[in-house]
């Protein structure tokens, strides 16, 4: 795919252009006038030098859920779609959201629809987003669509935050002790030897163990630091890699206590999804599928998809997550009854609800069993290193 300039004129006869990713120009051509634009010319758009790490070509999800419910009251307010954009392009702060925003009112303008435009920046919008926006185009609803859109957004935000706290609080704890150990051998621990080895110590099974490993990091810092540096580099491409996605969600979803934590993430995340598809009108197949791809485990996108192929057979959704995987029996029994009753998405949401509070449990008794079990750790390791130096010292004192 590359990216095309046009100009043309719409359907009122207004000159038009903008830019579009294609195949070919011919068939950008073909899609601008399936949009009834008149093209006056197509040519491959000529790309600025530009430095790849220094661009901030991203919109963090806070941003997404404030446009999204922006939008929603300029266009409940009954302001024309143009205007509504071009205001919030003019407030926005972020340079590429602001560019992305300029370019959907741009498209807007040559006559696409709103869908339309925003499938051209998926790094934005997901498919999620795009269905939805096109079910509230077709309903006349896309006020209410763009307010479930960021309500959606924002219950994303604050479980992505629960789960960052449960997450980053042991592994910083653990790499600040880390970094205290290796210091303290690299440093403070050869001075200790040497007196010692000067004085004509004993040293005790546990000093001299210590003071090896002491010696072993003086010599070897340099490839300790490299050899950290790419192990967390490899793991980040093995991570990437099919084989690496299913081994590391296997690992994390059995990990002791954060395997059941992740696994209520996951559910929370494939509930409140599906219960915002369903309620936009998004088909079952489709709405499926795009929760699949958002599940945010490998594991449980297989049981997805299992689960679609099944509904796409002729069977319920509730035999089809009983069949699929290991999904919760309140999940099963909850869908049974959303529908037996027509209420599939009002279930849905209440289960989203449920498993938002059970993760926020979690996340709570998680970290307060994390604390001391923590203290222990981090007290332990820099203890023993400290005694370490000392136990020779009391040897020294019962000689003299």
């Amino acid at each position: 795919m590359a990216v095309y300039t046009w100009k043309g004129k719409n359907k009122y006869g207004d000159v038009v252009g903008g830019d579009r990713v294609g195949a070919s120009v011919d068939e950008v051509a073909r899609s601008l006038q399936k949009e009834q634009v008149t093209i006056i010319s197509v040519a491959p758009k000529k790309m600025a030098p530009s430095i790849p790490f220094l661009k901030r070509e991203k919109v963090r999800l806070k941003e997404l859920a404030v446009y999204s419910r922006q939008l929603s009251v300029l266009i409940d307010a009954e302001l024309p779609l143009i205007q509504s954009l071009t205001i919030l392009a003019e407030q926005q702060k972020n340079k590429y959201f602001k560019k992305v925003i300029n370019t959907i009112k741009d498209d807007v303008e040559a006559g696409s629809t709103l869908n339309q435009a925003k499938r051209k920046h998926p790094k934005v919008f997901d498919d999620l987003y795009c269905n939805l926006v096109g079910s509230g185009e077709q309903s006349g609803s896309l006020d209410v669509m763009l307010r479930r859109l960021a309500e959606y957004i924002e219950k994303t935000v604050k479980l992505r935050s629960q789960v960052r706290q449960a997450m980053i609080y042991p592994v910083a704890i653990i790499i600040f002790a880390v970094i205290v150990a290796i210091f303290l051998l690299w440093k403070v621990i050869p001075v200790f030897a040497s007196i010692f080895i000067e004085l004509g110590a004993d040293l005790p099974l546990l000093t001299a163990v210590v003071v090896k490993m002491s010696n072993f990091v003086q010599s070897y810092i340099i490839f300790i630091v490299l050899g950290i540096i790419a192990f967390v580099l490899l793991f980040r491409y093995y991570r990437k890699t099919p084989q690496g996605r299913w081994t590391v969600d296997r690992m994390l979803l059995k990990l002791p206590l954060f395997g059941k934590l992740l696994n209520k993430v996951a559910i929370s995340r494939l509930t409140r999804t599906m219960a915002t598809l369903i309620s936009g009108g998004v088909p079952m197949l489709e709405s499926l599928k795009i929760t699949s791809s958002t599940a945010g485990n490998v594991l449980i996108e297989k049981q997805i998809m299992e689960a679609r192929r099944l509904v796409s057979e002729g069977k319920t959704l509730h035999d089809a997550f009983k069949e699929a995987g290991n999904f919760p029996l309140m999940l099963t029994q909850m869908v049974n009854v959303g529908e037996a009753t027509g209420t599939l998405d009002e279930m849905l949401t209440k289960l989203a609800n449920f498993y938002d509070d059970e993760v926020e449990t979690s996340v709570a008794a998680l970290l307060s069993i994390m604390e001391p079990v923590l203290l222990i750790f981090v007290g332990g390791m820099v203890g023993s290193l400290v005694v370490s130096m000392y136990l020779p010292i009391f040897s020294l004192m019962q000689k003299f």
